[in-house]
């Protein structure tokens, strides 16, 4: 039988907002992923996908003394990118918490929960990313791995 894949444009139009340095910033963010998965049909976790920005806004607010960060959304290559660029010149560094701890395990979600992420310095500071590969592409592949497992012989 033949089936045809849904037709998605190959890269979105990305989308650069300016999020101000309050408390709202995070769940701002929040919002504007759901937007474009939605707009755009993208099929990502429609948990995951929201918690990852809001990490790292907050991770640039709680670091940055800018009035602003930039919160990049683009989607090519089977993958959601996000990237938040702020002014701080500072690496992002995974810490090692407790169990108990009310704080500091952002970027270890942002690393269990994507496909990559990672940070780069920039003209005015720095941009950490993170990408989501798009769901159906991930069923594919696993699908490619459940026939390689019937016929370990290939």
């Amino acid at each position: 039988m033949d089936t045809i894949a849904p037709v998605r444009p190959a890269v979105q139009r990305p989308l650069r907002i300016s999020l101000p340095t309050g408390p709202a910033a995070a769940a701002e963010a929040r919002s504007h992923v759901r937007a474009a998965i939605n707009s755009w049909g993208v099929p990502v976790d429609p948990y995951v996908s929201p918690l990852l920005p809001s990490e790292l806004v907050t991770n640039a607010i709680r670091h940055e003394a800018g009035e602003a960060v930039k919160l990049f959304i683009t989607c090519s290559c089977g993958h959601l990118q996000v990237y938040v660029h702020d002014t701080s010149r500072s690496w992002p560094e995974p810490m090692d918490v407790g169990p108990d701890a009310e704080a500091g395990r952002g970027l270890m979600l942002v690393a269990s929960l994507s496909t990559e992420w990672g940070y780069y310095r920039t003209p005015a500071g720095k941009a950490v990313y993170f990408t989501l590969a798009l769901q159906d592409d991930l069923d594919e592949r696993d699908e490619g791995d459940r026939e390689d497992d019937r016929h370990p012989a290939r």
